[in-house]
């Protein structure tokens, strides 16, 4: 018979670290490259819908604004239901909610019904985000950091693929059409791939967590405390990394280079997020997540300077790629973080509430770029207003790692 209490999460037959434990890994991380795809698909779309419907950049962004918004709320909703219930139920209503989002974005005849769909969207696919990175630090302990970073690859190995077949879609059937075959796609590609997830979780009784699942830092702060604090930091830091994210497809646009330039540095970008997620996860196993993150953060500040001094073609797919390449463990670097600070059976919780005040900030992040370039018709203003935002969380970042080492210096 299997449980499904909030305390009770391996099998009695299963062995963190183990080959078990990879093939799970292997099924998340595809969960999330093909659910992760409506936060892909409003970046392609943005200059189209903003032409058909006559908006602003601003009021265009706002569709990625409202899907980041679902998607960090979604987060802590599916969170909760994972510890309470487990895996798989946040994810089949993640599968209704995307096919929901996808088919209405499909249908929409007015700018406002087509963000608002994505808001839907992005409550479907936060299941395949900070709930599938918590659940998989459950099935590590000496590893943990790479498989969080790994389960959270899925977010950028579906932002390097997608966008060029979004693209390819849209020139050939039309942006409308394009989302009703993502949501039927996805829907049926998800469904079995949880329904291959179920089967590997539930062919055993499960056990209840042992010492894996205590907190193994202490930076003596409560965990409400904690996670208010690791919260700001996180907003402060996605502000900054969406506006890279958000609009180089409209920025290489705007300086005449196509939008199909963007499309392949947004897909370059994201797939050296894959490597640097990954990458940070080996760093984290080593160092912690505070370090990790710290390192991310400050390498993150040395890519948006550099937007601001090159434009030329070459040099943006350049700094697009480092800019992949530095950033692209930030994210997973504070699931570990709540995993090595915070109680286990409040893991995907905790997860999904530093994951949706990130995923706010990169909402904002979006919207305020594109305000900006309404106002000053260049984005320079934009990458300096993300640059102060970064610094916000370095120091933050600091801050508790310093706390943690004199704690352990002197505990």
């Amino acid at each position: 018979m299997i449980t499904s209490s909030a305390s009770e999460r391996y099998v009695s037959t299963f062995v963190p670290d183990s080959p078990a434990a990879w093939r799970r890994l292997l099924i998340a991380l595809a969960i999330g490259a093909v659910g992760s795809v409506g936060t892909w698909s409003v970046v392609v779309v943005l200059p189209k819908v903003q032409a058909e419907f006559g908006g602003t950049r601003g009021a265009a962004s706002l569709a990625y604004t409202l899907a980041t918004i679902g998607f960090g709320l979604g987060g802590v909703v599916t969170g909760r239901l994972t510890d309470r219930l487990g895996i798989i139920p946040a994810m089949g209503m993640g599968i209704l909610f995307l096919l929901f989002g996808f088919l209405g974005a499909g249908i929409s005849t007015a700018l406002w019904q087509f963000n608002v769909a994505y808001f839907f969207i992005g409550l479907g696919a936060s299941a395949t985000f900070a709930p599938l990175m918590a659940e998989a630090s459950h099935w590590f302990v000496r590893r943990r950091g790479i498989a969080v970073g790994i389960a959270g690859s899925g977010y950028y190995l579906s932002g390097a693929l997608w966008p060029p077949l979004i693209e390819r879609g849209i020139a050939q059937y039309g942006w409308q059409m394009t989302h009703i075959a993502l949501g039927i796609l996805c829907g049926a590609a998800m469904t079995v791939l949880v329904l291959i997830l179920r089967s590997s979780i539930d062919r055993s009784q499960q056990r209840s967590l042992g010492a894996e699942g205590r907190p193994s830092v202490d930076i003596n702060l409560s965990p409400n405390a904690l996670t208010a604090v690791l919260s700001v930091a996180s907003f402060c830091c996605c502000t900054a990394m969406a506006i890279p994210q958000v609009h180089i497809v409209a920025y290489c646009g705007d300086l005449g280079y196509g939008v199909s330039r963007g499309v392949e540095m947004l897909s370059l970008m994201l797939a050296l997020g894959i490597v640097s997620r990954i990458g940070s996860g080996f760093i984290a196993d080593r160092l912690g997540g505070l370090a990790t993150l710290l390192i991310g953060s400050v390498a993150q500040a040395s890519a948006l300077t550099m937007y601001m001094f090159f434009d030329g073609l070459t040099p943006l797919y350049v700094v697009s790629a480092l800019f992949g390449l530095f950033q692209g463990g930030i994210v997973s670097s504070y699931a570990i973080i709540v995993r090595e600070t915070m109680p286990a059976k409040e893991a995907a919780t905790r997860v999904g509430t530093v994951i949706m005040v990130s995923l706010l900030g990169m909402s904002f992040g979006g919207w305020i770029s594109g305000v900006i370039f309404d106002m000053t018709g260049s984005y320079k203003a934009a990458f300096l207003n993300g640059l102060v935002w970064n610094s916000l969380n370095v120091a933050i970042v600091l801050l508790l790692l310093l706390r943690s080492r004199h704690r352990a210096a002197f505990a």
